[in-house]
């Protein structure tokens, strides 16, 4: 599979400009470094962004609201 070009920083459309920043404990770090090694995950980063956002938005797809309950 091909990889797709990378775009100037000037071209982007969604620059993260808004940091977060979280801390875990031990177990939580053991946890997470075992399964970025064991699954091969090349950007953790990117890994904990994209696995945050889905949770988020499917909470929020469940809890839409509804016309009948």
């Amino acid at each position: 599979m091909a990889k797709k070009p990378v775009k100037p920083v000037s071209q982007r459309n969604s620059l993260r400009t808004h940091r977060q920043i979280f801390t875990l404990n031990d177990e939580e770090n053991k946890a997470l470094n075992r399964y970025v090694e064991k699954y091969k995950v090349q950007n953790k980063s990117k890994f904990i962004r994209e696995t945050l956002m889905k949770a988020i938005i499917r909470r929020f797809e469940e809890d839409h609201p509804t016309l009948f309950d």
